[in-house]
């Protein structure tokens, strides 16, 4: 089986683009959507799915950091993962694909020296383990450094942002709508003129639920603009 897993920080956030670019290199792959947050590893979706899925199996992310933002728990998971037979792949960042590991454990040194010497023999086993677990380190080091950098890029983000309403602020610029102020958009327009027209509280047939679905927007937003709409009538 193939898995696409997608997932966003916050509810207001979207999955389209990543499950766009899964789907565009794997049409078949079934998709995991996960609106929780990646500091922490609470991802119910996530912790449901990994126990599941099984030897031979495939999980397509669109970035390392959809994995995890937490860089110890994210190549924990990896790691974890890996050595379950399960296949990783990461459309951005394609040198940390689980076949990469794979090709560099194929090409570790697989020899074995027999002189008749028993410590000249011991002497070079060593050696020849201490190269393999050099190797082998090398390839987990790019994969732990491919997550550090995602949490770096994600603390760095945030930092900016605050740093920038922080300045805004002290400027004297207004962050976000004033109280009381309604943010008129083109959806709110359309789903405002649906719900004048078809909802049962203004004279249409379809009760919240319907219209709801009609208008394709949470259940905060309907009951919003149907607030605002009642208050324009009045």
């Amino acid at each position: 089986m193939i898995y696409g897993y997608a997932r966003v920080s916050t509810t207001h956030q979207r999955l389209g683009r990543q499950i766009t670019n899964i789907l565009s290199i794997y049409p078949k792959a079934t998709i995991i959507r996960e609106f929780y947050t990646g500091t922490t590893q609470n991802r119910p979706q996530w912790e449901k799915f990994i126990t599941q899925v099984t030897k031979g199996d495939t999980i397509v992310f669109d970035s390392v950091s959809r994995m995890a933002r937490n860089s110890e728990e994210g190549f924990k998971d990896y790691k974890s993962l890996y050595e379950s037979g399960i296949n990783l792949i990461f459309l951005n960042e394609p040198l940390i694909d689980s076949s990469v590991l794979d090709a560099t454990k194929s090409k570790l040194l697989d020899v074995t020296i027999e002189t008749g010497n028993a410590a000249i023999d011991s002497f070079f086993k060593g050696n020849i383990k201490l190269i393999n677990d050099f190797l082998l380190a090398i390839a987990e080091e790019q994969i732990k450094t491919a997550f550090d950098q995602a949490e770096k890029e994600v603390t760095d983000l945030h930092s900016r942002i605050s740093q920038g309403i922080r300045e805004a602020r002290k400027n004297g610029t207004q962050i976000g709508l004033i109280k009381g102020t309604t943010l008129v958009t083109d959806k709110s327009i359309k789903c405002k003129e649906i719900i004048k027209k078809h909802s049962i509280d203004f004279g249409g047939t379809l009760s919240d639920k319907e219209v709801i679905i009609l208008c394709n927007i949470s259940r905060n937003s309907y009951y919003k603009y149907k607030k605002e709409i009642k208050l324009e009538i009045a």
